[in-house]
């Protein structure tokens, strides 16, 4: 089975190279046959990344090819067994023609006039309308994390930091962070699930909820490490998720609304131009 391989990709690999050399006409180089259907070199080069290895190329050559040639005895096969009436797809082309033209009316459109701007007002009142909608799948907090390696750790100081939050405590922290922790995570305006930082700890905690519940701080050491968590705050699952936490996801839900009635719009514009300007009639039907 190798050789022939290795032979097509010889061939492959001589065309390629023929094509290359002034005078050549790739168009007129034909690497595959099926019926009076011609693969040209020119459509397989089309296809080849620039850059690569005569191995690679022959490799994507090969396998073009061969994609060609089964869907070319495909096409033949389905020709030679279904009526002319299976074989006109006219109706579905124009459906099909129809549906995309629309399609990038519409797209034109909505980049052109739709306003994509969500105020935090809007989210706010969309937030306070569906809050029963937003109940949360997981714990999460806004929290301090810190693992230090123990020689140089200084937990009172460290706690220190963390007990009094302020915009020069969390700059000296993130120094201190910087230039001895091993990891750590400085959450206090962001909300993130609880169970990414637990996974930190050197050991496993099994109820969240309670953890969240009896530590505002909780701090360990094992043979190398001092490690901190601090708890800044948090919303246990299925309690209404804070709307900062979902506020990106209420933003889609804005703007895909406002999509909905913007094409909505567009349609009932067209439909009542069309009969303000008579460009359409309607008949009565009766089937009896």
């Amino acid at each position: 089975m190798g050789k022939p391989v290795i032979r097509y990709c010889v061939i492959v690999v001589a065309a390629l190279l023929f094509a290359c050399n002034p005078g050549s006409d790739p168009d007129k180089i034909p690497l595959a046959k099926v019926g009076e259907k011609v693969l040209f070199l020119s459509e397989v080069k089309g296809v080849i990344p620039n850059g690569i290895s005569s191995e690679d190329s022959a490799l994507l050559a090969e396998d073009y090819i061969k994609k060609w040639v089964r869907s070319e005895l495909l096409i033949r096969k389905a020709e030679e067994n279904l009526t002319p009436q299976q074989k006109d797809v006219s109706k579905e082309l124009a459906e099909y023609r129809n549906s995309l033209i629309i399609y990038r009316y519409k797209k034109d459109l909505m980049l052109q006039k739709m306003d994509t701007v969500v105020t935090a007002s809007e989210m706010e009142t969309f937030y306070q309308e569906n809050k029963a909608n937003f109940n949360l799948n997981q714990n999460i907090v806004k929290a301090i994390f810190v693992k230090i390696p123990a020689e140089v750790a200084h937990p009172e100081q460290v706690k220190g930091l963390c007990d009094q939050i302020t915009a020069q405590t969390i700059t000296e922290l993130q120094e201190y962070c910087l230039k001895f922790a091993a990891n750590y995570h400085i959450g206090i305006d962001n909300w993130v699930d609880i169970g990414v930082i637990l996974k930190n700890l050197p050991v496993e905690v099994e109820d969240e909820q309670q953890f969240l519940t009896r530590h505002h701080s909780f701090e360990m050491r094992d043979s190398g490490f001092y490690y901190l968590l601090h708890i800044v705050d948090y919303r246990l699952i299925n309690s209404p998720a804070p709307l900062e936490y979902v506020s990106e996801n209420i933003k889609s839900l804005i703007l895909n609304k406002r999509k909905i009635d913007f094409l909505k719009k567009v349609e009932d514009d067209v439909y009542t131009e069309g009969l303000k300007n008579n460009k359409f009639k309607t008949f009565n039907y009766d089937n009896k």
